[in-house]
Protein backbone atom coordinates (compact mmCIF):
# COMPACT_ATOMS: atom_id res chain seq x y z
CA UNK A 1 0.00 0.00 0.00
CA UNK A 2 1.12 3.41 -0.97
CA UNK A 3 1.59 5.44 2.44
CA UNK A 4 0.26 8.79 2.92
CA UNK A 5 3.02 10.62 3.74
CA UNK A 6 4.72 9.73 0.80
CA UNK A 7 1.79 11.11 -1.47
CA UNK A 8 1.87 14.08 0.55
CA UNK A 9 5.54 14.50 -0.13
CA UNK A 10 5.33 13.95 -3.54
CA UNK A 11 2.00 16.24 -4.23
CA UNK A 12 4.04 19.27 -2.11
CA UNK A 13 6.84 18.84 -4.68
CA UNK A 14 4.58 19.47 -7.36
CA UNK A 15 3.12 22.53 -5.28
CA UNK A 16 0.16 21.03 -4.06
CA UNK A 17 -0.95 20.95 -0.54
CA UNK A 18 -3.61 17.83 -0.46
CA UNK A 19 -5.92 17.72 1.82
CA UNK A 20 -7.70 14.78 4.06
CA UNK A 21 -10.26 14.00 1.99
CA UNK A 22 -8.17 14.62 -1.07
CA UNK A 23 -5.68 12.44 0.17
CA UNK A 24 -7.87 9.84 1.26
CA UNK A 25 -9.69 9.56 -2.58
CA UNK A 26 -6.32 9.32 -4.42
CA UNK A 27 -5.08 6.55 -1.81
CA UNK A 28 -8.18 4.69 -2.36
CA UNK A 29 -8.18 5.53 -6.13
CA UNK A 30 -4.46 3.50 -6.49
CA UNK A 31 -5.55 0.45 -4.24
CA UNK A 32 -8.71 0.28 -6.71
CA UNK A 33 -6.55 0.38 -9.85
CA UNK A 34 -3.99 -2.46 -8.10
CA UNK A 35 -7.39 -4.17 -7.39
CA UNK A 36 -9.14 -4.07 -10.54
CA UNK A 37 -5.80 -5.15 -12.30
CA UNK A 38 -5.58 -8.44 -10.92
CA UNK A 39 -8.87 -9.04 -13.12
CA UNK A 40 -8.73 -6.73 -15.90
CA UNK A 41 -5.85 -5.57 -17.26
CA UNK A 42 -6.09 -1.96 -17.24
CA UNK A 43 -2.57 -1.06 -16.58
CA UNK A 44 0.69 -2.56 -17.06
CA UNK A 45 1.52 -1.62 -13.64
CA UNK A 46 1.16 -3.85 -11.04
CA UNK A 47 2.83 -2.21 -7.79
CA UNK A 48 2.00 0.43 -5.47
CA UNK A 49 5.49 2.01 -6.15
CA UNK A 50 4.91 2.09 -9.83
CA UNK A 51 1.13 3.03 -9.73
CA UNK A 52 2.06 5.96 -7.18
CA UNK A 53 5.07 7.62 -9.50
CA UNK A 54 3.88 6.84 -13.11
CA UNK A 55 0.16 6.93 -12.40
CA UNK A 56 -0.90 9.42 -9.20
CA UNK A 57 2.02 11.90 -9.33
CA UNK A 58 2.42 11.91 -13.25
CA UNK A 59 -1.41 13.14 -13.06
CA UNK A 60 -0.83 15.34 -10.03
CA UNK A 61 1.89 17.21 -12.11
CA UNK A 62 -0.74 18.51 -14.60
CA UNK A 63 -2.86 20.12 -11.35
CA UNK A 64 -1.18 23.13 -11.11
CA UNK A 65 -0.56 23.97 -14.96
CA UNK A 66 -4.00 23.31 -15.56
CA UNK A 67 -5.13 25.91 -13.08
CA UNK A 68 -3.26 28.46 -14.17
CA UNK A 69 -4.38 28.04 -17.86
CA UNK A 70 -8.21 27.06 -16.73
CA UNK A 71 -9.14 28.59 -13.49
CA UNK A 72 -12.53 28.54 -13.47
CA UNK A 73 -15.37 25.47 -13.96
CA UNK A 74 -15.32 23.69 -16.80
CA UNK A 75 -16.16 20.43 -18.57
CA UNK A 76 -13.48 18.04 -19.51
CA UNK A 77 -13.02 15.02 -21.76
CA UNK A 78 -9.88 12.72 -21.26
CA UNK A 79 -9.63 10.79 -24.36
CA UNK A 80 -8.39 7.12 -24.53
CA UNK A 81 -8.63 7.49 -20.38
CA UNK A 82 -7.54 4.05 -19.83
CA UNK A 83 -8.13 3.74 -16.15
CA UNK A 84 -9.21 7.27 -15.49
CA UNK A 85 -5.41 8.88 -16.11
CA UNK A 86 -5.56 12.03 -15.72
CA UNK A 87 -9.13 12.55 -15.65
CA UNK A 88 -10.44 10.77 -12.58
CA UNK A 89 -7.41 12.32 -10.43
CA UNK A 90 -8.47 16.06 -11.35
CA UNK A 91 -11.85 15.30 -10.43
CA UNK A 92 -10.72 14.76 -7.48
CA UNK A 93 -8.37 17.54 -7.06
CA UNK A 94 -10.66 20.00 -8.80
CA UNK A 95 -14.31 19.67 -7.78
CA UNK A 96 -15.58 22.44 -10.47
CA UNK A 97 -14.39 20.45 -13.45
CA UNK A 98 -16.87 17.53 -14.82
CA UNK A 99 -14.47 15.05 -16.28
CA UNK A 100 -15.75 12.32 -18.43
CA UNK A 101 -13.06 9.79 -18.89
CA UNK A 102 -13.36 8.45 -22.40
CA UNK A 103 -12.35 4.74 -23.45
CA UNK A 104 -13.11 2.58 -26.04
CA UNK A 105 -12.67 -0.56 -24.37
CA UNK A 106 -15.59 -1.17 -22.06
CA UNK A 107 -14.49 -2.57 -19.06
CA UNK A 108 -11.80 0.33 -18.54
CA UNK A 109 -14.82 2.81 -18.42
CA UNK A 110 -16.86 0.70 -16.25
CA UNK A 111 -13.82 0.87 -14.29
CA UNK A 112 -14.10 5.00 -14.22
CA UNK A 113 -18.02 4.57 -13.12
CA UNK A 114 -16.75 2.55 -10.62
CA UNK A 115 -14.86 5.15 -8.93
CA UNK A 116 -16.49 7.87 -8.81
CA UNK A 117 -19.60 5.50 -7.33
CA UNK A 118 -17.13 4.23 -4.40
CA UNK A 119 -14.80 7.23 -4.04
CA UNK A 120 -18.49 9.52 -4.33
CA UNK A 121 -16.83 11.92 -7.10
CA UNK A 122 -20.39 13.46 -8.72
CA UNK A 123 -18.36 15.47 -11.38
CA UNK A 124 -16.61 12.28 -12.46
CA UNK A 125 -17.98 9.93 -15.07
CA UNK A 126 -16.49 6.76 -17.25
CA UNK A 127 -18.07 6.63 -21.24
CA UNK A 128 -17.64 4.04 -23.85
CA UNK A 129 -17.22 5.32 -26.97
CA UNK A 130 -15.07 6.22 -29.74
CA UNK A 131 -14.42 10.05 -29.90
CA UNK A 132 -14.82 10.05 -33.47
CA UNK A 133 -18.45 8.88 -32.99
CA UNK A 134 -18.97 11.31 -29.57
CA UNK A 135 -21.15 14.55 -30.00
CA UNK A 136 -21.35 17.61 -27.19
CA UNK A 137 -19.08 20.49 -26.11
CA UNK A 138 -16.00 20.34 -23.69
CA UNK A 139 -13.52 23.61 -22.60
CA UNK A 140 -11.03 21.64 -22.08
CA UNK A 141 -9.75 18.11 -23.74
CA UNK A 142 -7.15 15.76 -22.55
CA UNK A 143 -4.99 13.63 -23.14
CA UNK A 144 -1.91 10.90 -22.12
CA UNK A 145 -0.17 9.45 -24.63
CA UNK A 146 -3.55 8.63 -25.99
CA UNK A 147 -2.31 9.28 -30.11
CA UNK A 148 0.20 11.38 -32.07
CA UNK A 149 -0.61 15.08 -31.28
CA UNK A 150 -2.15 15.67 -35.28
CA UNK A 151 -4.22 12.42 -34.97
CA UNK A 152 -5.30 13.42 -31.21
CA UNK A 153 -6.22 17.07 -32.69
CA UNK A 154 -8.02 16.02 -35.16
CA UNK A 155 -10.04 12.98 -33.83
CA UNK A 156 -11.46 15.53 -31.29
CA UNK A 157 -11.32 18.58 -33.05
CA UNK A 158 -15.26 18.92 -33.67
CA UNK A 159 -15.67 18.01 -29.50
CA UNK A 160 -13.85 21.52 -28.16
CA UNK A 161 -15.61 24.72 -27.57
CA UNK A 162 -14.51 27.41 -29.58
CA UNK A 163 -12.89 29.34 -26.77
CA UNK A 164 -11.32 25.91 -25.05
CA UNK A 165 -8.24 24.33 -24.81
CA UNK A 166 -6.38 21.04 -25.55
CA UNK A 167 -3.98 19.28 -22.75
CA UNK A 168 -1.88 16.29 -24.37
CA UNK A 169 0.89 15.23 -21.93
CA UNK A 170 3.65 13.75 -23.77
CA UNK A 171 7.26 12.54 -23.09
CA UNK A 172 9.98 14.44 -24.31
CA UNK A 173 8.76 17.20 -26.38
CA UNK A 174 7.42 15.69 -29.56
CA UNK A 175 9.20 17.51 -32.15
CA UNK A 176 8.06 15.52 -35.25
CA UNK A 177 4.92 15.76 -33.78
CA UNK A 178 4.92 19.30 -33.40
CA UNK A 179 6.13 20.21 -36.79
CA UNK A 180 2.85 17.84 -38.14
CA UNK A 181 0.17 19.89 -36.29
CA UNK A 182 -2.01 21.45 -38.99
CA UNK A 183 -2.50 25.24 -39.34
CA UNK A 184 -5.91 25.06 -37.89
CA UNK A 185 -4.36 24.23 -34.85
CA UNK A 186 -2.08 26.63 -32.62
CA UNK A 187 0.43 24.97 -30.17
CA UNK A 188 0.54 28.17 -27.64
CA UNK A 189 3.02 26.42 -25.11
CA UNK A 190 4.58 23.30 -24.10
CA UNK A 191 5.49 23.02 -20.67
CA UNK A 192 8.13 20.78 -19.15
CA UNK A 193 7.08 18.76 -15.54
CA UNK A 194 9.11 17.87 -13.03
CA UNK A 195 7.47 14.40 -11.50
CA UNK A 196 9.11 13.40 -8.44
CA UNK A 197 10.80 9.87 -8.73
CA UNK A 198 9.76 9.50 -11.90
CA UNK A 199 13.33 8.88 -14.20
CA UNK A 200 11.69 10.61 -17.42
CA UNK A 201 10.88 13.52 -19.50
CA UNK A 202 7.51 14.58 -19.82
CA UNK A 203 5.88 17.79 -20.71
CA UNK A 204 2.26 19.34 -21.69
CA UNK A 205 1.59 20.55 -25.04
CA UNK A 206 -1.15 23.12 -24.52
CA UNK A 207 -3.27 23.90 -27.98
CA UNK A 208 -6.25 25.71 -28.96
CA UNK A 209 -8.50 26.23 -32.44
CA UNK A 210 -6.92 29.00 -34.64
CA UNK A 211 -9.17 31.99 -34.89
CA UNK A 212 -11.04 31.63 -38.20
Amino acid sequence: MIAAGVLRDGAAKLGLQLDDLQSERLLAYAALILKWNKVYNLTALRDSASVLTHHLLDSLAVVVPLARQWPGRATLLDVGAGAGLPGAVIAIMRADIAVECLDAVAKKAAFVQQVAGELQLPNLRGKHARVESLSGQYELISSRAFASLPDFFAGSSHLLADDGIWMAMKGRKPVDELAQVPASVEVFHVEQLDVPGLDAERCIVWARKQPA
